[in-house]
């Protein structure tokens, strides 16, 4: 399939956006493809291409690309305005959904973007305890933001480095990185920093997997950060609704003391979120001293999408389990063969070019990236579409089918 019209596309759009795209990961080389509409489980690029998706934007789309029933909702809302700047019965509504599916969440507030959501949560967590220092886990990925964009592998006793060019030293120095599935790296950082914050933490690593938690690994980070009270904020960004109503923590049995959603709470619209405990959301703005705002916070068509897709897999439930049978099929078909690993959870999965499952980031960056790129354009000639990275986490959808699962299968034995 030759992808012409893509190809000049980008061209055009190189001379008008910086790399020609909205966000890195799309910077395909040479060129990525352009979708001209989706449905299903199936991309249509403006070359005639149709593809299999296993990215699903990164993982918002649980139910594939534009399900009926947010459809639905979406189309109605339309009718009623998509912007007011006031407050809409959909939020208080949207709000007892979710905090009902997680205990340890009392109160939300709506933004518009996981990034959002990370960046007001580490905000809270300063205010509320009035220290200044927040760790994050190497590898981990919390939005583009200037607290968490730091260099991997500084280590615990270093200072964080800026891991992009117009982020401050000074700021990311209050930044400090343990490696995951490392409780005891926590520990000892902890017991020599009484400065700290929060920790910030993926419970699934999903940008570099997914990683897997060791047995009772959450467990004890949980235990160390209330010994040395200090604040747990899990970003279930991508966990969240993914592995389950309640997401990881209810399936690890975890409770934070906050928590951020996005992706799959809005339906496919740009969403963001925050919540927890009571008495540390009573810290944000106009109830308490920790400013957050944003023009499109609470949008109502967000809210009515998101609400859509919750109540569906509330009525569905049974989702959950068949795409865990899916991807434990994949498992099964594909295996730990040719110098690589399988590694699933849930609807996500992942082929690690390295012969054991990796269990953190460095280990990860033992992969071998040339031949995840050869694969990669192997896999895309099979109409199979996968994120172009080894370190970003691959999903199925709802939608799905048999079919669809079988060519994914015999496109992996073929090609890795």
């Amino acid at each position: 399939m030759k992808y012409n019209t893509s190809k000049d596309l980008f061209a055009e759009a190189g001379t008008l956006m910086p790399g020609g795209v909205s966000s890195p990961v799309r910077a395909i080389k040479p060129y990525p493809f352009y979708t001209a509409y989706a449905s299903g489980a199936h991309l249509t690029t403006v070359d005639g291409a149709v593809l299999i998706d296993c990215c699903l934007a990164y993982g918002p789309l649980i139910l594939g690309h534009a399900p009926q029933p947010v459809r639905r909702a979406i189309t109605a809302q339309l009718d009623l305005g998509w912007l007011y700047g006031t407050p809409t019965p959909l939020e208080p509504a949207f709000a007892k959904l979710i905090t009902s599916d997680h205990p340890g969440m009392d109160m939300i507030r709506f933004v518009s973007s996981g990034s959002e959501a990370t960046m007001a949560a580490i905000r809270v967590a300063r205010g509320y305890t009035g220290r200044k220092d927040i760790i994050k886990i190497e590898g981990g990925f919390h939005g583009a933001h200037d607290a968490v964009l730091v260099k991997a592998g500084s280590g615990a006793t270093t200072m964080g480095v800026p891991d992009s060019a117009g982020v401050l030293a000074d700021l990311v120095a209050h930044t400090r990185q343990v490696p995951y599935n490392d409780p005891e790296a926590l520990e000892t950082l902890l017991s020599s920093n009484h400065d700290v914050a929060a920790l910030i933490i993926e419970p699934v690593l999903g940008n570099i997997g997914p990683i897997l938690p060791e047995d009772n690994y959450l467990r004890e980070i949980r235990e160390i950060t209330k010994a040395h009270d200090v604040l747990l904020i899990f970003d279930e960004v991508i966990t969240g609704y993914r592995l389950g109503i309640g997401g990881a923590q209810k399936k690890f049995g975890v409770q934070p003391d906050l928590t951020t959603l996005g992706k799959i709470i809005g339906g496919g619209l740009p969403i963001g979120a925050f919540g927890g405990r009571r008495e540390i959301m009573e810290w944000v703005a106009p109830q308490g001293p920790v400013y957050q705002a944003g023009t499109f916070s609470g949008n109502p068509l967000s809210l009515t999408a998101g609400i859509a897709m919750i109540q569906y897999l509330h009525d569905h439930n049974e989702i959950y389990r068949d795409l865990d049978e899916k991807t434990r099929a994949m498992e099964e078909s594909i295996g730990n063969k040719a110098g690589g690993s399988f590694v699933r959870i849930g609807s996500m999965f992942k082929y690690f070019f390295r012969p054991l499952i990796p269990k953190n980031y460095r280990e990860v960056k033992e992969c071998d990236t040339a031949a995840f790129g050869r694969f990669w354009e192997k896999m895309l000639s099979s109409k199979v579409f996968l994120p172009p990275s080894q370190f970003e986490t691959n999903f199925l959808s709802a939608a799905h089918t048999d079919d669809d699962l079988a060519t994914i299968v015999q496109a992996y034995m073929q090609c890795r």
